[in-house]
């Protein structure tokens, strides 16, 4: 299914493309005006029709791989709010992977992926390693489900623009929650529901925790974006003005400072109750160390319980434990047993 519909819209989109005859499918092409932004989310688009592909490709051995189309909670900002269909839940999309040698006669745990990047996409390769890290959680024993929450690339423009930085793709997470649990119903068990993520992904793991403490078992926040009102001030002047663009927060966070620290986890830290790790590097060039020390020092403050571990100049900074080195590799295992005693697969 993932195969059929993955070559039906990689020709779409490659006729499109070259301005030839076009057919309907299932992913909408993108909106708003011609121009260098829409061009390259035509490529984007491209990009992640092919990878679908490489989903059943790399991990079709040892998982039964899908995507599916659900929806959660609505668009922050409507294009047009009076038009018929304003209001309407945003439909999002999701892959699954379901270890193939699974006992169908029992329940199993559960692990929702959250990819990194606040436009980016769950991917097969790259420094991401997405194809790995889902192969080793399908060999633990896990049902594997990650979520493309509003923002992600490869949608169209629309999808890319309505990401609500902090709010509702926390909501997406949420959603893929609930769908699942729906979705695979005899095969999960409810109270054996992990939730991971790095980066951005890092920081929705932690956002969704904190506002739905009873219904995660364990959570892992990898280099996790922490503290925004930080994060405004270490990075640059056209990083900032992204976040205040109208498709984002929509102000900065000089105009807006109360905001920015509401759609902060460290803000959240009283509210957790799920058993956490988190881990980072001195060396992160993407999300700075200081976030994650406030962080832990935030969650101590309030005698959370919780693991976490600094590594110290760990090769490949930001993506140090997504990689194929020895260190990543160890790095995972740590992160593969400590969700091992509370999923129990």
């Amino acid at each position: 299914m993932l195969i059929a519909s993955a070559v039906a819209t990689t020709v779409w989109l490659m006729q499109a493309a070259a301005g030839g005859p076009a057919a309907p499918v299932a992913v909408a092409p993108p909106s708003g005006p011609a121009s260098a932004e829409a061009t390259d989310h035509r490529g984007d688009m491209i990009l992640k029709a092919a990878d679908d592909l490489m989903w059943h490709i790399k991990l079709g051995d040892i998982a039964d791989v899908d995507k599916s189309v659900f929806t959660s909670t609505p668009p922050k900002r409507e294009p047009n709010p009076t038009a018929q269909g304003a209001g309407n839940p945003f439909i999002m999309y999701a892959y699954s992977f379901v270890p193939k040698k699974l006992d169908r006669g029992r329940k199993h745990p559960l692990v929702i992926l959250v990819h990194d990047g606040i436009h980016s996409n769950m991917k097969t390769g790259g420094s991401s390693n997405y194809a790995h890290i889902v192969r080793e959680l399908v060999a633990e024993g896990y049902i594997v489900v990650s979520p493309e929450y509003r923002g992600s690339t490869g949608y169209g423009a629309g999808y890319w623009r309505a990401i609500d930085y902090g709010g509702r793709e926390n909501d997406d997470a949420w959603a893929t929650h609930q769908w699942a649990l729906e979705n695979f119903g005899p095969l999960v068990d409810p109270k054996r529901v992990g939730l991971i993520g790095w980066s951005h992904g890092g920081m929705i793991t932690l956002m969704t925790i904190f506002q739905h403490p009873e219904a995660f078992a364990v959570a892992y926040a990898g280099v996790p974006v922490s503290d925004l009102v930080a994060r405004m001030g270490y990075k640059s002047d056209g990083y900032r003005k992204l976040f205040s663009a109208p498709y984002h927060i929509g102000k900065d966070a000089n105009d807006d400072v109360a905001e920015y620290v509401r759609r902060s986890p460290i803000s959240h830290v009283a509210k957790l109750k799920t058993p956490l790790l988190i881990h980072s590097t001195t060396n992160d060039e993407d999300v700075n160390v200081l976030e994650v020390q406030r962080l832990i020092a935030a969650l101590k403050a309030e005698g959370k319980q919780f693991e976490s571990k600094i590594y110290e100049n760990a090769p490949g900074g930001h993506v140090f434990n997504r990689l194929d080195t020895k260190l990543a590799r160890d790095s995972r295992a740590e992160i593969w047993t400590f969700l091992r005693k509370y999923l129990k697969p």
